[in-house]
């Protein structure tokens, strides 16, 4: 299945959201959309391409009803999610859905790209899980590429279960947080066993936690 949805904020109107496939959008407030499931994916096979862009001046927040389930397909156990998110002069973007849940055997791939103004606002944060109750043999790999205008700001890579660099009989997370805050005030790393803050050099900063499993947010 081939999944397409695209949000449009502007400071003049509700948000425009254009969906088709096995996801789409609900406006639950005038500054706010919940992606919403309407079938299965991603399934193996499965491929979404999200855009999500907040026009010069607006504000829009970015939330989901439910945690996204990956599954294994029939013929392959590989899925793709594009998201791509544009935020312009003055506007500001709060994004954070619930997890995804990569289920036994499934793989999930994620390449998230990021467009910026220089006094845009962002917060994004993304959480997965490797396995349902019982599972672990689940792998998930997401890509962040980020610009503030035409200065990159971030260029990252994590890969989480199964079979990646970061699985092994000693250390084996199953569990990844990450969140992108830009601008922000960190003005200097602050590292622990299983988290970091750090501060990126055109401004913001990246905060990331691994563990055997995800905290539970407030």
């Amino acid at each position: 299945m081939r999944t397409e949805v695209r949000i449009v904020a502007t400071a003049a109107a509700l948000p425009e959201i254009h969906a088709s496939g096995g996801l789409s959008a609900r406006r639950t407030g005038p500054r706010t959309i919940h992606l919403i499931g309407t079938a299965a994916t991603p399934l193996g096979g499965d491929e979404l391409d999200i855009v999500v862009v907040v026009a010069p001046g607006a504000e829009l927040t970015v939330r989901s009803v439910a945690a996204t389930l990956a599954l294994p397909g029939p013929t392959t156990p590989l899925s793709f999610a594009r998201w791509h998110l544009e935020v312009g002069s003055g506007a500001a973007l709060d994004f954070d859905p619930e997890p995804m849940i990569v289920a036994g055997s499934a793989r999930h791939h994620t390449v998230t790209t990021i467009r910026l103004a220089s006094d845009a606002r962002l917060r994004m944060r993304e959480r997965v899980q490797i396995g349902r109750t019982g599972e672990d043999s689940g792998e998930w790999r997401g890509d962040l590429v980020a610009d503030v205008g035409a200065i990159p700001l971030l260029r990252h890579r994590l890969a989480l279960g199964a079979g990646t660099p970061a699985d092994d009989a000693l250390s084996a997370p199953r569990a990844v947080e990450s969140e992108l805050v830009y601008p922000d005030g960190c003005a200097a790393a602050t590292t622990g066993l299983t988290q970091t803050r750090l501060p990126l050099a055109a401004g913001g900063s990246l905060f990331t936690r691994t563990g055997p499993l995800l905290a539970v947010s407030e």
